[in-house]
């Protein structure tokens, strides 16, 4: 994906906020929160992003620690949703 396509969903109400599936062209799918560092904007012209995992986010949000995120590469997704959320019992 193009980096203003990816902006344009992540900066629209779900930056270093909701959590986003995120689903890969080789690798598997992973829930995670892009996150704004002091580089977003370097690493966002050149289509890199600074995400989350899933197993991270509880520990983010308390901490807000940078390197708890992994930096991918924009031109290795496929697509990015909001993730389904599960009916409660």
């Amino acid at each position: 994906m193009i980096n203003e396509v990816i902006a344009k969903f992540i900066e629209g109400g779900h930056l270093a906020k909701n959590a986003v599936k995120i689903e890969f062209k080789k690798r598997n799918t992973i829930l995670g929160i892009f996150v704004q560092s002091p580089d977003y904007e370097d690493l966002k012209s050149k289509n890199f992003w600074r995400i989350v995992s899933e197993t991270n986010i509880k520990e983010w949000k308390e901490s807000h620690d940078n390197r708890l995120a992994k930096i991918f590469s924009g031109a290795e997704f496929n697509r990015i949703t909001l993730p389904k959320q599960v009916a409660a019992v």
